[in-house]
C-alpha cells in the first residue's frame, strides 16, 4: 500500500526520547526508514555513531547538534546531516521538546561507544 497511515502514538521509548516508525521495512518500506522523534527538554540523546548517513528535519524547538568536534543549533526547517562513522548527540536546546523527522537507510545499523553495530527498533 502506498499510503502507511501514522501509529496513535509513538512506537518506542527511550530516557526521554520518543520515536514513532511511519515507513520501515516491518510497516512496508523497502529502501528507507523513516521516523518521528521528540526530545524532551533535558533528555540527552546517547552518542553514537552511525553505517549509513541520516537525515534530520528539525520540525519544532531546537536541536543541540554535535557531530564529531563540531557543536551547532538546529531550528524549525534545517535539516542535519549525518555522516557514517562520526559519533554524534542530539539534544533539545532550551525550554520545548525537539520534534524532528529522520531518516536512515534500510540496513543503516548505529553503534554505541564499544557495542557492536545494531539497527534501531524503531527503523525495523
Amino acid at each position: 500500500m502506498a499510503v502507511v497511515p501514522a501509529p496513535s502514538q509513538p512506537t518506542h521509548e527511550v530516557g526521554g526520547v520518543r520515536f514513532t516508525s511511519l515507513a520501515t521495512p516491518s510497516r512496508g518500506s523497502t529502501d528507507s526508514s523513516v521516523w518521528a522523534v521528540e526530545i524532551a527538554p533535558g533528555a540527552q540523546g546517547a552518542p553514537h555513531q552511525l553505517t549509513r548517513e541520516e537525515v534530520f528535519v528539525v520540525l519544532d524547538g531546537r536541536a543541540d547538534v554535535r557531530i564529531g568536534d563540531e557543536r551547532a543549533t538546529a531550528g524549525p526547517g534545517d535539516a542535519i546531516v549525518v555522516p557514517p562513522g562520526v559519533p554524534f548527540a542530539l539534544a533539545a536546546a532550551g525550554d520545548e521538546p525537539l520534534r524532528a523527522l529522520c531518516c536512515l537507510p534500510v540496513g543503516g545499523r548505529a553503534q554505541l561507544p564499544g557495542g557492536a553495530p545494531f539497527v534501531p527498533p524503531w527503523a525495523q
